[in-house]
């Protein structure tokens, strides 16, 4: 019912700045909380990220101060603006969504996964 495409990965020196995008496509009623997470080899899924449908945000210690989530309802697109990007911060980096969909039931929805790769 919804599909959730990411972009704007890529492999980027230590200093260096990316801005991944994740738009929301297909039926829903209306999005709830939108999440970025990230997965390095041989870690755990951890929240980058999140931003909920009051415009309130979260963000993990580590990457407070350097980025910054956004959305755009009117194109159910989430943003995450990555500056000052560190070699740690390289990732597989994933949307998240939670939607209420048309028949009023909430769901979850996964991006595809983008890689990011900060070099030193």
């Amino acid at each position: 019912q919804v599909q959730l495409v990411e972009s704007g990965g890529g492999l980027v020196q230590a200093g260096g700045s990316l801005r991944l995008s994740c738009a929301a496509s297909g039926r829903f009623f209306s999005i709830n909380t939108m999440t970025w997470y990230r997965q390095a080899p041989g870690n755990q899924r951890e929240l980058v990220a999140q931003i909920r449908r009051d415009g309130t945000t979260d963000y993990a210690d580590s990457v407070k101060g350097r980025f910054t989530i956004s959305r755009d309802d009117a194109n159910n697109t989430v943003y995450l603006q990555m500056n000052s990007l560190k070699p740690e911060d390289t990732a597989v980096y994933y949307c998240n969504v939670l939607v209420t969909l048309t028949t009023r039931l909430p769901y979850i929805y996964w991006g595809q996964g983008t890689q990011v790769t900060v070099s030193s």
